[in-house]
């Protein structure tokens, strides 16, 4: 049985491995933004685990622009209460636990604090090859993204939260 739960301090290893499995050394969170992130965004840092091992994780800040900016990889600040866009700065699930709809869970319960909290909708970037993966929950592609970050190019995808279920 797969739970989810807020991100806590001590997963911050195990976090770190995933993180690590899933984007190259230069888009990957330092050990220092993970920790920031945990600490100043814990109720939008959301952890599947299963028997205490963590198997995947989705986090962001929320922004108040529909798109992501490169420098919310290096600041963030704690989440207003209510309103503005759900950002995902990381979706990541381990190599062993992949292709068992964890991302599919993870991205569901985000869409519930979109709606608890009123938020706009879900803004993410992704590199061309996931954006029809991403399009396959709802989220619509936004074309090319300003960002830079990790030297790759990047497709800004929103999902509004009229597109929600």
């Amino acid at each position: 049985m797969i739970s989810l739960r807020k991100v806590q301090a001590k997963d911050l290893e195990q976090l770190l491995f995933i993180e690590n499995e899933g984007f190259s050394i230069e888009e990957a969170a330092t050990k220092e933004a993970m920790v920031g992130r945990i600490q100043l965004i814990a109720d939008t840092f959301i952890v599947a685990e299963k028997e205490g091992e963590i198997l995947g994780y989705i986090n962001g800040p929320i922004i108040n622009q529909p798109y992501i900016t490169d420098d919310l990889f290096e600041v963030i600040k704690e989440n207003p209460k209510r309103g503005g866009y759900q950002s995902i700065l990381g979706l990541a699930v381990s190599k062993q636990a992949r292709n068992q709809g964890i991302a599919k869970i993870l991205i569901e319960k985000m869409e519930e604090l979109v709606e608890e909290n009123e938020r706009e909708g879900i803004t993410l970037t992704c590199k061309q090859e996931l954006v029809s993966f991403y399009e396959k929950f709802g989220f619509v592609s936004h074309g090319m993204s300003e960002s830079k970050h990790g030297g790759v190019s990047w497709y800004n995808l929103v999902k509004l939260k009229e597109g929600m279920n």
